[in-house]
This record gives C-alpha cells, sequence and structure tokens, in this order.
C-alpha cells in the first residue's frame, strides 16, 4: 500500500504541475497589419507565427519552463504563395516562422519563464535593432513593466536606417548589426563587460528607450524578473 499511495502522489504532483502554465497575450495597436514571430530557445515550442491586425490580439498558452523571444513583422504581403514580410522576416515564405528567427533589425521582448530559482525573467531588447515599439507588461504579483515606447525609426542615423522601396525608415540596425566590428559586437577582445562599454549609437538607443536592452552588456537597467506563475501583456506601438 506504501508503495501504491507513493505512486498515487508522484502521479498527482506530476498531474499539478504538468498543467502550470503562462498565458502570453500579444496585442497590435499599430495602425497597420502585424505578424508576430515566436522562437522558442527551450521547452515546448509553441506557434511561430500568425497575423494581427489594427487592434486584434491573440492568447498563446505556454507551458511549464520556457525560454524565448517575441519579435513582430510587418510590411508583410503573400505573393505567389510565398508570406514574405519587409521588416523582421523570417525567412520562412510562411506565416508560421517554424523555428527560425526574424531578420535584424527587430525589437525583441525576450523571456526565461520557471528558471531554477522559481522567478521569470525578462526585457526588451534593442541588441539585434529596431523595427517597431512594443511593451512587457506582467499580470498581477506587482511586478514592473518594460518596454520601448519611442519611436527610434524617426531618430534613426542614416547609416543604420533601413529604408522601404518609397524611402521611408522601417527598421535602424544596432551598431554591431551595421558594422560587424568586435567593439560594437562585445567579442573578442571586447567580450567582457568590463571591455565593452556603451557606444554613442548604443547611448542614441539607451536615451531614447532607457529600459531596454542598448547593447551586449546592458543588464543593469535593462533585466526584470517576476515570481513564476504570472502571465503577460506584449503590446506592439504601445
Amino acid at each position: 500500500m506504501k508503495i501504491e499511495l507513493l505512486i498515487a502522489l508522484f502521479l498527482a504532483t506530476t498531474l499539478i504541475y504538468g498543467v502550470r502554465s503562462t498565458v502570453f497575450t500579444i496585442k497590435n495597436n499599430c495602425n497597420h497589419a502585424i505578424a508576430p514571430g515566436i522562437l522558442t530557445g527551450s521547452g515546448t515550442p509553441v506557434t511561430s507565427g500568425f497575423e494581427l491586425g489594427p487592434g486584434a490580439s491573440n492568447a498563446v498558452d505556454i507551458s511549464g519552463s520556457w525560454s524565448g523571444r517575441v519579435w513582430a513583422r510587418y510590411g508583410c504581403s503573400n505573393n505567389g504563395g510565398k508570406f514574405s514580410c519587409a521588416s523582421g522576416d523570417c525567412g520562412s515564405g510562411q506565416v508560421e516562422c517554424n523555428g527560425a528567427g526574424g531578420a535584424p533589425p527587430a525589437t525583441l521582448a525576450e523571456f526565461t519563464l520557471s528558471d531554477a530559482s522559481g522567478k521569470d525573467f525578462y526585457d526588451v531588447s534593442n541588441v539585434d535593432g529596431f523595427n517597431l515599439p512594443v511593451s512587457i507588461n506582467a499580470q498581477g504579483g506587482g511586478c514592473a513593466s518594460t518596454d520601448c515606447s519611442a519611436n527610434i525609426n524617426a531618430k534613426c542615423p542614416s547609416d543604420l536606417a533601413v529604408k522601404d522601396g518609397s524611402g521611408g525608415t522601417i527598421g535602424c540596425k544596432s551598431a554591431c548589426v551595421a558594422f560587424n566590428t568586435d567593439e560594437y559586437c562585445c567579442r573578442g577582445d571586447f567580450g567582457t563587460p568590463q571591455t565593452c562599454h556603451p557606444t554613442d549609437y548604443s547611448k542614441l538607443f539607451k536615451g531614447l528607450c532607457p529600459k531596454a536592452y542598448s547593447y551586449a552588456y546592458d543588464d543593469g537597467s535593462s533585466t526584470f524578473s517576476c515570481a513564476t506563475g504570472g502571465n503577460y501583456v506584449i503590446t506592439f506601438c504601445p
């Protein structure tokens, strides 16, 4: 009977923890359509892409421990049965990204859920550049929100700007993406927090979006945590 009881308790515990999940509510407050992409780094993969019209939202259920990123594609079309986007495209040819990330520049909402400490960690990153404003709001528990709400495209230097066919700026590269040097990418001799420092380019990003990552070692003012168990609202064009 003792063995049977232990087995029953083990199964019950497994079931309880197995149903624990986090809900990402992804909203489009932009005045144009977007196609959010989701890339799973670890954990059970979830839907990797869908379309949202202006004002629309979609809830994505994520089970257990998970890490990954969310970004927005826009300027999308489906010509000849091939889906592609002018900004943030993942190159899959479909609405679903199927395990591919977005081509920079793209503003990223990054998450590590249910880590070993019992916390979630999240941030907004412009390390790969910027394409649309985004915010992350934790639901419950008094956890802090973070965002990059400014339109960096409007202030983007010409040597970082990505243009569309009509000459409008649809993305702003980071200096690492634009110039691919060790100094800007925090690698090689610049691969530690002690040797990689903010540059004039990263300071521009940080000045416009002070809560978001502006370069690789911008952890102190850009990483946020919350007790595991809450849900998150990710809003593009907040």
